[in-house]
């Protein structure tokens, strides 16, 4: 679409079609004057992105019957009618058939380029919404790392390259930004495709749970292992290891995971048969382990071991132009999901979609695009308001209310994901829990489908 708003104006009288060309030419629209409904539909297509302004009373073809054309062309085109005779029933019946707009002659000029706007707005966000979803629905299943700047295309194209060499590889982004989406895709385009794809969260298990994860045991390794345990390691022989935030593995298992990167070897717990293992490791980390300010304990050597190829994913706030295309995708997908239609990405959700930080990344644009489909999202972008409740009582009291609502909205937007919940408030783990409590909210009423406690 062009930047200028354009409108075809149709009128049979040359010196009314002159004058009002001039008064929205002068208001900032391109206008492409025409004598008839003939001419003027000879030059339509479904394509167009403007606004078409008639007369009603024109020889031939007059303003309705040429509103029923451009109707079938193209229903979502919006169409002003103008007409000199006062018919205030035909013009009810005008509006209930889908004509944007009905201006009686004489009318003043700003009336006309008022109408205009308002209906090239609508029609500017008609035509961005499909071409979003035409290019969502272009985007393949089995690309979702979805974008068209410069660095996403560079990423596919790295991933692409280096699938099928299996080369370990470290993949560093913020929260959300897709890191198990990489490390998916160079098992799926890799020759280990057949094989099993196993990802292990680093940071979700405790210490004394993750090596016998990771390795596996034998009957009696330790209390408790009454019968024995292919590790995961193990498990993604033949295929891909995930191994996500792996800046949490404790140390004495990054001893063990050098030598497995090493000899491509493990000894499960509670034996000493060393067993080989044919494996691709994707490592992912929030942090640049490259800094030795912020790898703090992590084994420089195995940073070096894992470094052999890095990516980088940037967040959305450095590639912008993508995320429009990204929500319509996940609208369209959550729409299907939910069983509902697909609605239209209004003028506050635009805004929301180019002004928001989105700190959160791809996840978090994902778990709005959802709200939108479920019609939830209410105000994007505003921080919970106190309810009319809160103005009574003393401050504690106000402050308990107000505290609750905040602690609901974060739930709601993250799904009951305590993870993401404790990310976006900045509290621990314990003073969330006891917050719950004392308020009386259930963290399960929030829990999304198919999301569980992180």
């Amino acid at each position: 679409m062009s930047g200028t708003p354009s409108v075809f104006l149709v009128d049979d009288d040359h010196d009314l079609r002159k004058a009002m060309r001039q008064t929205l030419e002068l208001a900032g629209f391109a206008v492409s004057p025409f004598a008839s409904a003939t001419e003027v539909l000879a030059a339509l297509t479904s394509d167009f992105g403007g606004v078409v302004v008639s007369d009603i009373r024109m020889p031939g073809m007059d303003g309705l019957a040429l509103f029923r054309k451009i109707a079938e062309l193209d229903p979502d085109l919006p169409v002003i009618l103008m007409t000199g005779h006062g018919d205030i029933p035909m013009a009810v019946q005008a509006m209930q058939d889908g004509v944007y707009d009905f201006i009686a002659k004489p009318f003043a000029a700003d009336r006309l380029v008022q109408s205009a706007r308002r209906a090239e707005e609508k029609r500017r966000l008609i035509m961005e919404n499909r071409a979003l979803k035409r290019a969502a629905e272009a985007a393949s299943d089995s690309l979702p790392l979805i974008g068209q700047t410069p660095a996403m295309e560079r990423l596919r194209q790295t991933l692409k390259h280096i699938a099928d060499t299996d080369v370990d590889v470290l993949v560093a982004g913020e929260t959300g930004s897709g890191k198990e989406v990489v490390a998916t895709l160079l098992h799926q385009w890799s020759r280990r495709r057949n094989g099993n794809f196993v990802a292990l969260n680093c940071g979700a298990l405790p210490e004394t749970v993750i090596e016998s994860e990771l390795f596996g045991h034998e009957p009696g390794a330790f209390t408790g292992a009454v019968k024995k345990r292919i590790g995961r390691i193990e498990h993604a022989s033949g295929g891909t290891l995930f191994l996500d935030e792996i800046e949490a593995m404790p140390p004495a298992t990054q001893v063990k995971m050098l030598r497995v990167l090493e000899a491509r070897e493990i000894t499960p717990l509670g034996t000493n048969t060393v067993r080989p293992v044919d494996i691709r490791v994707v490592a992912a980390a929030k942090i640049d382990l490259g800094d030795p300010a912020q790898r703090g304990d992590f084994r420089e050597d195995l940073y070096y071991r894992l470094n052999v190829v890095t990516l980088q994913i940037p967040p959305l706030r450095e590639r912008r132009e993508d995320i429009p295309l990204l929500f319509s995708h996940f609208l369209k997908r959550a729409s299907e999901r939910f069983g509902r239609d697909v609605p239209e990405i209004s003028a506050a959700v635009r805004d929301h979609l180019m002004s928001h930080p989105w700190p959160g990344n791809v996840r978090e644009l994902s778990h709005f695009a959802e709200r939108v489909a479920l019609g939830v999202e209410g105000n994007p972008g505003k921080a919970p308001v106190a309810p009319a409740t809160a103005s009574t009582g003393t401050l504690p009291e106000r402050l308990e209310r107000y505290e609750a609502d905040i602690l609901k909205e974060a739930l709601t937007t993250h799904r009951g994901d305590v993870k993401e919940t404790l990310q976006a408030l900045g509290i621990p783990r314990k003073t969330f829990y006891d917050k719950l409590a004392r308020h009386g909210i259930n963290r399960a009423d929030y829990v999304g489908r198919g999301r569980e406690e992180g």
